[in-house]
């Protein structure tokens, strides 16, 4: 079994920053993909940004530009540094990764932004 535990989400300002941080423990080492989903309230889940295990980066164009995605393979680690926040980012962040057909996620965290 894969267990996904973010941390670091919070309350900002609008025009803040926060670091999103998951780590992942279990059975598997290695996965594909690994990133982040957010659901913003009254909205489905949507992807964020997500790195491969090449090193391939996809980011939502609406947060291009303003979040980072990397990750630590040996630490098994993804981050989401998060900057110019906006009141339209307040949803719960949730780390996800893959392996293989499996795909596993953690319990999400939640972000505030205030105006």
């Amino acid at each position: 079994q894969v267990q996904l535990v973010e941390s670091g989400g919070g309350l900002v300002q609008s025009g803040g920053s926060l670091r999103l941080s998951c780590a992942a423990s279990g059975s598997i080492s290695t996965f594909s993909d690994m990133g982040w989903y957010r659901q913003r309230p009254g909205k489905q889940r949507e992807l964020v940004a997500t790195i491969t295990n090449a090193g391939k980066i996809t980011y939502a164009d609406s947060v291009q530009g303003r979040f980072t995605i990397s990750k630590d393979n040996a630490k098994i680690m993804v981050y989401l540094q998060m900057s110019f926040l906006e009141p339209e980012d307040t949803a719960v962040y949730y780390c996800n990764a893959v392996s293989w057909w499996r795909t596993f996620w953690g319990q999400g965290t939640q972000v505030t932004v205030s105006s």
